[in-house]
C-alpha cells in the first residue's frame, strides 16, 4: 500500500471502529450510513487499484482486462455483444478493441453468420497477457486475505458476488439502453 493511502486507511478504520459502538439509529439512517461506507470503500478501492497498477507497471488497464476476459468467456464476439457484456457503449468498445487489435492482443475475423460483420477474438498473445494480469491480480488479493480465516474469505467472496449481481440487476439493467437512445 502506498504511504499516503496507509495513513488514510488508518483514519477510516478508526472512524468506522468508533461508529460501530454508536447507539443504534433508525433503520433508514443505518442503511444510508452503511451504503455511504460501501460507496466510499469502493471508490477508495478503485483509486488504490489504479494507483497500484501504475506503480507496479501493470501492462493491462481495467477496460482492456475486461474485454479480453469477456472474449475468453464468451468466445469470438461482435462489438455490440462485447459492449452489452461489459455495460459500455459500442463506440467506446470499438475504440478499445481497435487499440487491442493494434497491439495484436485481439484479431478481427469474418462472422460466419454474416460476411459483412466481423467478430473479435483473443489472440495467443492476448491470452498470455491476460493470464499474466490475472496471476498478478490473484497474487495481490491472496496477500491481502492471507490472514483471514477460510470462512471469512468465502463469505467475502459470496457477499461481493451478491453485491455485484445486485448492482448489475438494479442499476445496469435498461439504463445503458436508455442512455443510448
Amino acid at each position: 500500500m502506498l504511504e499516503a493511502d496507509s495513513d488514510l486507511s488508518a483514519t477510516y478504520s478508526e472512524t468506522y471502529s468508533e461508529r460501530g459502538s454508536m447507539p443504534s439509529s433508525p433503520p433508514v439512517a443505518d442503511d444510508l450510513r452503511v451504503a455511504s461506507r460501501i460507496g466510499t470503500g469502493l471508490a477508495r478501492l478503485i483509486r488504490l487499484s489504479e494507483r497500484a497498477a501504475v506503480a507496479y507497471g501493470d501492462d493491462l488497464d481495467r477496460p482492456s482486462f475486461m474485454l479480453l476476459h469477456t472474449l475468453v468467456c464468451a468466445g469470438p464476439s461482435r462489438v455490440t455483444t462485447l459492449a452489452a457484456a461489459v455495460h459500455s457503449d459500442p463506440s467506446t468498445v470499438s475504440r478499445q478493441a481497435a487499440h487491442l487489435v493494434g497491439m495484436r492482443l485481439v484479431e478481427r475475423r469474418a462472422d460466419p453468420g454474416d460476411g459483412r460483420a466481423s467478430l473479435l477474438a483473443i489472440t495467443d498473445a492476448g491470452m498470455a497477457l491476460l493470464e499474466h494480469a490475472q496471476q498478478r491480480r490473484d497474487d495481490r488479493t491472496t496477500a491481502i486475505i492471507a490472514s483471514w480465516e477460510p470462512a471469512e474469505r468465502e463469505q467475502f467472496a459470496d457477499l461481493l458476488d451478491r453485491f455485484t449481481a445486485g448492482y448489475e440487476a438494479n442499476w445496469c439493467a435498461g439504463r445503458l439502453d436508455t442512455a443510448r437512445s
